[in-house]
């Protein structure tokens, strides 16, 4: 009974943005930044990408989640929370890793952002060739 309150805490990341997730045994309560869940992700198609990990586990609704997330825009933040509550329910129950891998959510997005290249205005573009 004692163990059933222990949070578990992950970390989720996608370009730049950080999400540090904790889960704890309740009633399906989000708190994102201390905000709600809702207005924090308004779009419904990221909201849906947000819970995949919880649908694909059945585990929706048996949780309360804290995220605080920065760095980076709307969609990477989803992106890290999304990547932190797979690897937080990895933690929590060691059976529901094989399903979670299988469908991608462990799996970190490493495409980040190009540096920019010196003699350039950009990280590939280049400034207009003038023969003469």
């Amino acid at each position: 009974m004692a163990d059933e309150k222990i949070e578990t805490c992950a970390t989720g990341r996608r370009k730049t943005a950080v999400a540090r997730v904790r889960l704890v045994l309740g009633t399906g309560n989000w708190k994102v930044n201390k905000r709600e869940f809702r207005d924090y992700f308004p779009s419904e198609a990221l909201r849906n990408y947000i819970e995949q990990p919880l649908k694909l586990t059945n585990a929706a609704g048996k949780y309360d989640i804290a995220a605080k997330l920065c760095g980076g825009g709307i969609a990477g933040q989803a992106g890290a929370l999304r990547h932190g509550l797979a690897r937080a329910l990895a933690i929590k129950d060691e059976s529901l890793r094989e399903v979670l891998k299988n469908s991608g959510c462990l799996t970190r997005d490493s495409r980040m952002k190009e540096r920019k290249k010196p003699g350039r205005p950009g990280a590939r573009k280049r400034y207009q060739f003038s023969k003469r």
